[in-house]
């Protein structure tokens, strides 16, 4: 099947808007170009900072309707070993990821000799790289070696969650009640705990709405759920309002109107915004070492110009546009994926056999030294 006939162009334009507001959030956050752009827009600046975080509820509810849609798209249990559906999107999540953080790090070390900043992460440790391939920095309490990079093990922890509690439901009905239960759960108590904001169940109210919306905004299902589903997340606001909950429910029901009426697959119309969607992912993971490198740059030229200092953000974003294209060219995308998983793969599998090899020849040698004493 042509994959443009799965495009979802909502879906696309969501990701694209959402990757590009975090990308602005971060260039008023770090470096000295983030202080020049505050002195010249203090007020865009003053917003981007304090609420740009919050499109990350955009990928929240998207990745729990898309994983919906793959795991259990008309609300079955799931029949699938879930660990090999999770050790395929632990390969799918992480490959590309370190990729990224091995470039982070590299302009990292690059940066710090042009600025002293505290955006550049300090020099990496075998611990780190460890924590950080295991996508377990944010749980084990390592320092990042990328801005941002909390997300894709808290996106792997979603994931892995959503499935083991798809498989668990035995029937069907019960194991989309079952993700319904624990997101209501998250809602009510977990997403207001903040010494759990490094697990899953923190999350999961959004990403749980996502999935809701799939459920029972298709062809044929009942308001009713949608409904329900509204009035209980409007009852975890009036316990405990939170704005970022107020918008994964906005994006949640504009998707499931969407969907319902059949504009999900149909519009906007926009090939921009398709293309940025397509490569949030890639300019999500590679627009922090861009950042380090033109912020270095601009603190090597000794200007304290706020005019010079816009002009650094824009070629920033732009280059961090650029450099996303790039990686999904040539790391991220699909077919790229593929060639580099089957590389690694093949590479396991020779490195394997050499360490047998070299088993096998070890054990002759001391069974000649031996036998030779006796």
């Amino acid at each position: 099947m042509n994959p443009k006939q799965n495009r979802m162009p909502l879906i696309d334009a969501l990701k694209a808007i959402a990757s590009q507001i975090i990308v602005l959030h971060h260039l008023m956050l770090y470096g000295p170009l983030a202080a020049g752009a505050a002195l010249a827009a203090p007020d865009l600046a003053e917003w981007l900072v304090d609420y740009g975080r919050m499109a990350v509820q955009v990928f929240l509810v998207i990745g729990g309707f898309l994983a919906a849609r793959s795991l259990s798209p008309h609300g079955n249990a799931l029949r699938t070993n879930p660990l090999q559906l999770i050790a395929a999107r632990y390969l799918r999540l992480a490959v590309p990821f370190l990729i990224a953080v091995s470039i982070a790090v590299v302009a990292s070390a690059l940066a710090d000799q042009w600025m002293d900043d505290d955006a550049i992460p300090a020099r990496a440790t075998i611990g780190q790289w460890l924590a950080h391939a295991s996508l377990l920095h944010g749980v084990l309490g390592s320092e990042s070696l990328s801005a941002g990079v909390w997300y894709v093990a808290i996106d792997f922890q979603l994931y892995a969650l959503m499935a083991l509690l798809l498989w668990l439901g035995h029937r069907r009905f019960v194991a989309p009640l079952l993700v319904i239960g624990v997101a209501i759960s998250a809602l009510f108590w977990f997403n207001r705990q903040p010494e759990w904001d490094n697990w899953a169940l923190y999350f999961f109210g959004s990403y749980g709405l996502g999935a809701a919306i799939w459920w029972t905004s298709g062809a044929g299902q009942l308001r009713l759920w949608t409904g329900l589903i509204t009035t209980f997340t409007v009852a975890a606001l009036v316990v405990d309002f939170r704005l970022r909950i107020g918008l994964a429910l906005s994006i949640a029901l504009l998707i499931g109107f969407s969907r319902r009426s059949g504009l999900l697959e149909r519009w906007p119309q926009s090939s921009l915004l398709d293309y940025l969607g397509r490569i949030s992912y890639s300019v999500f993971l590679i627009h922090f070492p861009v950042l380090l490198l033109v912020n270095a740059a601009f603190a090597f030229s000794g200007s304290d110009s706020e005019v010079v200092a816009i002009f650094g953000v824009l070629i920033a974003w732009t280059a961090s546009i650029v450099a996303g294209t790039a990686f999904h060219r040539w790391v991220e995308g699909p077919q790229a994926s593929r060639q580099i998983n089957h590389a690694l793969l093949s590479l396991g599998s020779h490195l394997l056999l050499a360490a047998f090899a070299g088993g096998r020849m070890m054990r002759r040698g001391l069974r000649r030294i031996i036998l030779g004493r006796v």
